[in-house]
């Protein structure tokens, strides 16, 4: 597969008179632009080859979905006003572009060191995150839309299914509404998970839509652990980290793991 013949690919899949298409060749990357906004977004060419080599059509089915998704997003209204209840935050990997594709920062806050926060405006089958441009023509101040975000997110059902593991118990959130991973921030969730706990509770959000909790109660729990979260974080939409946190009095730690060694960053 070739960057050309994967840009034709996209091409064709996309198949939208409302979209430009230009393909820089140095920088083997393809930019999708609505001509409604003259907005689009920029994708690399060998990272979805890459995918395309071990997952074929379900990378272009996935790539197809973000381009069509983000422009959509991009050409609905997104004022908040009146949307307050429709403001969650996303936890996204450090890596993340903290701007869009127009140089814009986007509003984040720091969470560890492995993730950062951003928020974003739901939109139904899609969301947008939010920058300062939005930020300011609204007229919000983040300490309130940071406060709406959270107690949004707290409002979620936090329904878990259970899984034991030689010895170990699992619970795993995967409502696929796109905010699992943002559980992570429902602090009273936690807290009352912790409470269940027999031996060491972890905490994991290899992609946005699982959270993985675990009740680790011997050495070859930390092994499952590192196995599942690396398979998580591989088949993920959008992956966030396959490092693992322990939960102790409210803070979250990552955890390194190295075969039955368990090892804690200082």
């Amino acid at each position: 597969m070739t960057s050309k013949k994967m840009k034709d690919m996209l091409k064709q899949r996309i198949n939208n008179e409302d979209r430009t298409f230009t393909f820089d060749s140095k920088k083997d990357q393809v930019r999708i632009e609505s001509k409604q906004t003259g907005k689009g977004v920029t994708v690399s060419l060998p990272e979805i080859i890459a995918k395309w080599e071990t997952q074929k059509e379900k990378a272009v089915d996935e790539i197809v979905y973000y381009i069509e998704h983000g422009l959509g997003a991009i050409e609905k209204d997104s004022k908040i006003e009146g949307k307050e209840k429709k403001i969650f935050p996303v936890i996204r990997s450090t890596s993340f572009p903290q701007q869009s594709n127009e140089e814009i920062p986007f509003i984040t806050d720091e969470h560890t060191a492995e993730t950062r926060i951003y928020y974003a405006l739901d939109m139904g089958n899609t969301y947008r995150l939010i920058d300062e441009k939005l930020m300011e023509k609204e007229k919000w101040t983040k300490t309130s839309m940071k406060e709406m975000a959270l107690f949004n997110v707290r409002s979620l059902p936090t329904n878990v299914k259970t899984d034991s593991v030689a010895g170990n118990v699992f619970y795993f959130l995967n409502s696929n509404d796109g905010y699992d991973a943002s559980r992570i921030l429902n602090d009273a969730f936690l807290k009352e998970m912790s409470e269940q706990m027999e031996g060491t509770m972890t905490v994991a959000v290899p992609h946005q839509d699982v959270l993985i909790i675990g009740d680790i109660r011997n050495e070859t729990g930390y092994d499952v652990l590192a196995q599942m979260t690396m398979s998580f974080f591989a088949s993920g939409r959008v992956p966030i980290t396959a490092l693992s946190f322990l939960y102790e009095h409210g803070e979250l730690e990552p955890v390194f793991i190295l075969g039955k060694n368990k090892k804690r960053e200082k």
